[in-house]
């Protein structure tokens, strides 16, 4: 629960100063260069008035790990260290309150900060930013580098002789404290000035803000090395924000600048350490108007808290919506649920008439042999076998088995191997589905055609033709027996193998519209598919039985159990849903940049989630996992969704919130698809850079950019059984990436 819990009076107006507080006390400059200390833990407590500086206070900072603590506090002239409990004894023996001056005219100080072991003491003033010891008078080190006065400086949490200072020239730097050198020094961000530099210890992360209200996230990994994870924008968040609060403030009727004056975490100083980690990409951002409480795995604001007619706001309350929602059912199907629905095929009506002549065929086989009138007499009719050996297919048979029930390799490190690349078109791969033992790969083509490939790309593949456009979607069943392909030409077509013949055809008479996506749906079933503004629901019976004599003849049969329609009416632009269990959840990416979830149970629109995109969702993937891998039940309500010109975003479909953004991948016109690994642990995505980016999916920075792609890369998926990544071009090759840990 946020709440007002100590309001300070001030005689002055003390505006873009930092002023100091801790978990237990809290402090403001006076007139005069006086302090004045609160308390916290008893807000009775006449509170205690510093005097020492000479000349107005312009900075100041409570430390971060010392009990009991210590407040430093700057001027043009001195800068103080003062220990709290003992000015507050010292007043109580009616002595004067005095501090230790650790510096003495550095200039006009506007920022100082504590180590975490709080020796040492950050004071930027100007240009420059002395290290001062906080026991005594002396200067560590003086850094000079920025082309502008200092804004900020801050100690790294995680390695105490690191420092990174932000400054009006609109840059920051890290710096190595020991050598007095520069590690890292960032390109201009912005036409504004930095005013503020924070830090993420749990993602290593480090955070700068800009007197415009952008906030720039970067990861700092080990060798020193940053780079970009995510660029947020205040005021385009609070516009999100508000277009889903019914009840706006005067505030915001009015357009202002948000400068980022300070970021801290945002966590309770009583919060255990569960508590804190599941918040840990959660900050607060103080600016001139209120304070924004930003989930920076998401890029989504969760409240505003105005200076101006504050409300309380209890944070855990926030992701309180849409608890219902789940794609693990908690109760059987309703009786009137389309669900319920079964295909009662007629039998063949075969005339009874006595001493009828019917028409027979004149072989009754359905596979016709050869005479053989071509081959040669046989001369030996018999010769005994006496070197016979023992038959080894069981033992085949076993180790085949074996394979198929092998478990995914657990803690295997994510494909980044190149192991094969090959061209199998000069058309784009649109699409790339795994069947469920992960030994075969189906490829939808730009020209029309439907590739089926061993995992390995070895050998050459099955071409199964017959659409007259494009190839949109693919899809195994859940039996391996059959798998379709759908087509911008506005036609299903359900193939079996052994036949280049489709077992299933449903026409263009049957929709108006092209097939976004189909697939087999709730164990195989039903074939779902999402044509112009509505979900259709098909029962189906293929027949798999090969008949060379009657092969032209459908027998296989379909029957429309229903369609759905999107609430807005608008198009669906892409869909999803899960057949590897049973579930009544499917998800669907509206052409007006929404995402709408169906209940196929009551067959009707369970929640809407408008503007998820600044454009229309292209892809929708959930987390599906595989026959060989285990995850948590709640980790199956995640899903990603994908549009052009903006990054890759993982939901929760509990909470209906986006809970990370991935964007350090290139999508700005073509539709790059995304996938989740059957571990649930990283993900990728296509790029238009020619190459593909594997993130670690509890991170926003990415893990590997997977090169040597000569075209945008439009369709990635992993293996269901094996620690591996196929991708698929705007040139149509085929990339096959393993992991280095092998397979």
């Amino acid at each position: 629960m946020i709440t007002e819990k100590l309001r300070l009076p001030g005689d002055r107006l003390l505006s873009r100063q930092q002023l100091a507080s801790c978990p237990s006390h809290s402090g403001i400059p006076l007139l005069g260069g006086q302090i004045r200390v609160y308390s916290h833990v008893d807000v009775e407590r006449q509170p205690l008035t510093l005097t020492g500086h000479r000349g107005e206070i312009t900075a100041m900072t409570f430390g971060k790990g010392s009990s009991p603590p210590l407040l430093c506090s700057a001027s043009s002239y001195y800068v103080i260290v003062w220990d709290i409990e003992l000015c507050q004894r010292r007043r109580r023996e009616g002595k004067v309150a005095t501090g230790t001056v650790i510096g003495t005219l550095l200039g006009e100080v506007v920022h100082l900060s504590f180590c975490r072991g709080d020796e040492r003491v950050a004071a930027c003033s100007g240009a420059t930013a002395y290290i001062l010891h906080s026991q005594k008078q002396e200067v560590i080190s003086s850094l000079t580098g920025h082309l502008g006065p200092l804004t900020s400086a801050e100690f790294c949490p995680w390695n105490p002789d690191m420092l990174v200072t932000a400054s009006e020239d609109r840059t920051f730097k890290v710096w190595d404290l020991q050598t007095e050198s520069i590690f890292y020094h960032s390109f201009v961000l912005a036409a504004a000035p930095l005013l503020s530099v924070f830090f993420l210890e749990g993602n290593k992360h480090i955070l700068t803000g800009s007197t415009e209200g952008q906030v720039w996230c970067f990861s700092l990994q080990d060798d020193i090395k940053c780079q970009l994870v995510t660029k947020i924008d205040l005021q385009k968040m609070e516009k999100r924000y508000q277009a889903g609060v019914t009840e706006r403030s005067a505030v915001d009727d009015v357009e202002t600048s948000k400068p980022v004056l300070l970021m801290a975490p945002c966590c309770s100083f009583n919060e255990s350490s569960s508590q804190k980690e599941k918040k840990n990409s959660w900050f607060c951002v103080g600016s001139t108007d209120g304070l924004y409480v930003v989930d920076l795995a998401a890029s989504e604001l969760l409240t505003v808290l105005y200076f101006k007619g504050m409300l309380p706001c209890d944070l855990r309350r926030i992701r309180a919506g849409g608890e219902g929602l789940s794609v693990l059912p908690s109760s059987p199907p309703l009786l009137e649920s389309p669900l319920n629905v079964v295909l009662q095929r007629k039998e063949a009506n075969h005339s009874k008439k006595t001493g009828a002549l019917r028409e027979h065929p004149l072989v009754f086989h359905s596979k016709l042999k050869s005479s053989g009138y071509t081959s040669s007499p046989t001369r030996v009719m018999f010769t005994p076998r006496t070197n016979a050996q023992k038959s080894q297919t069981s033992t085949k048979a076993k180790e085949k088995t074996g394979l198929l029930l092998r478990e995914y390799p657990g803690g295997s490190a994510a494909p980044s191997v190149l192991h094969t690349h090959l061209g199998v078109s000069n058309k784009p791969v649109y699409c790339l589905q795994y069947s469920g033992n992960g030994k075969q790969i189906l490829c939808g083509l730009g020209d029309n055609s439907v590739l089926l490939h061993k995992s390995s790309l070895a050998g050459r593949p099955a071409v199964y033709t017959g659409h007259d456009k494009l190839v949109s979607s693919v899809s195994w069943s859940l039996s391996r027996q059959c798998w379709l392909s759908a087509s911008e030409d506005q036609t299903l077509r359900i193939w079996t193998h052994g036949t280049s013949v489709p077992a299933l055809v449903l026409g263009k008479s049957t929709f108006s519209r092209a097939i976004r996506r189909a697939q087999f749906y709730y164990l195989d079933k039903f074939v779902l598919l999402a044509s112009g503004n509505s979900l259709h629901l098909y029962l189906y019976d293929v027949d798999i039985s090969h008949d060379d004599i009657k092969r032209y003849q459908q027998r296989s049969v379909v029957k429309r159990v229903g369609s759905f329609a999107t609430t807005s009416g608008t198009d669906i632009s892409d869909m999803s849903a899960i057949n590897d269990f049973l579930s009544y959840m499917v998800l669907v990416g509206g052409a007006d940049r929404s995402i709408q979830v169906f209940d196929m149970n009551k067959g009707q629109v369970a929640a809407v989630l408008p503007d998820a995109h600044s454009r229309a969702v292209h892809c929708i993937t959930q987390n599906k996992g595989s026959a060989f891998s285990t995850q948590t039940p709640d980790s199956y309500n995640l899903f990603l969704t994908s549009a052009v010109t903006d990054a890759v975003k993982i939901w929760d479909l509990r909470t209906l919130r986006c809970v990370r953004r991935y964007e350090n991948h290139l999508n700005r016109c073509h539709p790059c698809s995304a996938a989740i690994s059957p571990c649930g642990q990283f993900l990728a995505s296509g790029s238009e850079d020619n190459c593909a980016y594997v993130y670690d999916i509890r991170s926003s920075s990415f893990l590997h950019k997977l090169e040597k792609h000569s075209e945008t890369v439009l369709s990635v998926a992993f293996n269901p059984a094996t620690p591996e990544l196929l991708t698929g071009t705007l040139d149509g090759k085929l990339g096959l990436f393993q992991s280095t840990s092998g397979v």
